[in-house]
């Protein structure tokens, strides 16, 4: 059941020991762990769930900035609202693998420091996962839909970052001066079942069925009427 919370590759990782005490002590001091979750909140950032070997311990609810990949201050030092573009949009999540583009190069275009540059982990993404459950999120709506990239950023930070704050480069195939993306925002409703021709199949018991059209077709064919038919070559069975 991928809602609220959803396993995370077992990634090492530094945590910032002032995370782990409510900001009052151990500034400039850090703590090894082993990301275990990621917890999904609409309105809030992405809470990690990370293993902490040398206490034999578990912590909750760290945000992104509260991680490293090397036990020392990065240069530049991102706040949260940097290395979190978006909050989470749904309690539904799913943490996925993008295989093709795992090993390609990253940038990002932060609020605040400029491009960084890093390295794919995975990507979390939201949706609305109760149907008897109002949906007052914006998960499911093609203009305000955002995937949640996890990089390891070259300054030594983590980060979360929609597709469209990205560019990500390959080495084969990607040109040496790529062009620069001209697109718009999705809005459209993609759906293949109304808005067309009914296909009247409530009384169709074949397993290979026809839609109402084709059997109109058919008829008008077997009456020798193909006034309204026009035999071409894609409609020719294919054979062997």
């Amino acid at each position: 059941m991928s809602t609220l919370i959803t396993n995370l590759p077992a990634y090492e990782v530094w945590v910032r020991k002032e995370y782990l005490t409510d900001h009052q002590s151990g500034h400039g001091e850090f703590v090894k762990g082993v990301w275990v979750s990621a917890k999904s909140m609409p309105g809030r950032a992405f809470y990690f769930e990370t293993y902490l070997p040398e206490y034999a311990a578990m912590y909750d609810k760290l945000p992104i900035s509260a991680f490293l990949s090397s036990p020392e201050t990065p240069d530049p030092d991102m706040t949260l609202h940097n290395l979190q573009f978006w909050n989470c949009m749904d309690f539904g999540v799913v943490a996925v693998q993008k295989q093709f583009i795992g090993s390609m190069h990253y940038e990002v275009y932060t609020r605040d420091f400029g491009t960084q540059t890093g390295t794919y982990i995975c990507t979390l993404d939201n949706y609305h996962q109760d149907v008897d459950a109002v949906d007052y999120s914006t998960s499911e709506q093609p203009a305000e839909h955002k995937s949640h990239n996890l990089l390891e950023l070259d300054n030594g930070q983590f980060c979360l970052y929609p597709n469209n704050r990205m560019r990500i480069y390959d080495n084969s195939i990607t040109p040496e001066t790529p062009k620069n993306p001209d697109f718009k925002v999705s809005t459209v409703y993609y759906q293949v079942e109304n808005g067309h021709d009914r296909d009247g199949l409530g009384s169709e018991e074949n397993y290979f069925w026809k839609t109402a059209k084709e059997r109109s077709v058919d008829i008008n064919v077997g009456a020798g009427n193909t006034a309204n038919y026009e035999f071409t070559v894609e409609d020719e069975p294919e054979l062997g």
